[in-house]
């Protein structure tokens, strides 16, 4: 598990009432539960005839600008921001930024 889930449960339970020996067997259950994880870069909206006029080589222009935060969406949750980073000979990844705390509030 990456430190930001681990970070991002510990958080939540920590307003939780002591577990009991069953509950804590339960939430350790959960720690294998697979999640959905997107890096959204930007967004672009465009008619269906703009679309389907794509084709190798074209350009989508998106919402955000070069140097901007990217979106960490967890099961289509917006959860936290971060920038792009280059992971060793040719991977990139995201350094986190900011937890989105709207998403902190919820659980």
């Amino acid at each position: 598990m990456t430190d930001f889930k681990a970070d991002l449960l510990s958080e939540a339970l920590d307003d939780q009432q002591p577990a009991s020996s069953a509950e804590g067997q339960s939430i350790k259950a959960m720690l294998n539960v697979g999640l959905d994880v997107q890096i959204v870069l930007g967004r672009a909206r465009m008619p269906i005839s703009q679309m389907l006029a794509l084709s190798r080589g074209s350009v989508i222009e998106l919402d955000k600008k070069i140097g901007e935060p990217v979106d960490v969406m967890i099961n289509d949750r917006l959860v936290a921001r971060g920038d792009l980073v280059k992971v060793g000979e040719n991977r990139i990844g995201v350094t986190l930024t900011e937890i989105v705390k709207d998403y902190l509030s919820a659980l």
